[in-house]
């Protein structure tokens, strides 16, 4: 079992930046692939960001190009996602998820390949 707590959330106005955080505790992150996603008021939860096991490949969604970056400590045994030039539509509560992938270099974007996930963590981006 994982348990995935996200971090790191809040009110920024646009243009401004946060790095939200999602530390994993119960085992070693080091082989697991990581997700985020990320969900709208009356919208679906969407792919944002992911990272393999190695960190050697990483995804993000078309939208954050070019704004987000992800990255991940397996020391601290958390993923981090860089985001800066914040839009107002990047408000959504950001979940981070977690899947059991050694070896493998992909990463998966759909949320039904995800085994664990965290409570989310509200970000606000005021215009």
């Amino acid at each position: 079992q994982v348990q995935l707590v996200e971090s790191g959330g809040g009110l920024v106005q646009a243009g401004g930046s946060l790095r939200l955080s999602c530390a994993a505790s119960g085992r070693s992150f080091s082989s697991y692939t990581v997700g985020w996603f990320r969900q709208a008021p009356g919208k679906e939860r969407e792919f944002v960001a992911g990272i393999n096991w190695s960190g050697d490949n990483t995804k993000l969604a078309d939208s954050v190009k070019g704004r987000f970056t992800i990255s991940r400590d397996d020391a601290k045994n958390t993923v981090y996602v860089r985001m800066n030039r914040l839009k107002p539509e990047d408000t959504a509560v950001y979940y981070c998820a977690a899947r059991h992938a050694p070896f493998r270099v992909v990463v998966f974007t759909e949320d039904n390949r995800y085994s664990y996930w965290g409570q989310g963590t509200q970000v606000t981006v005021s215009s």
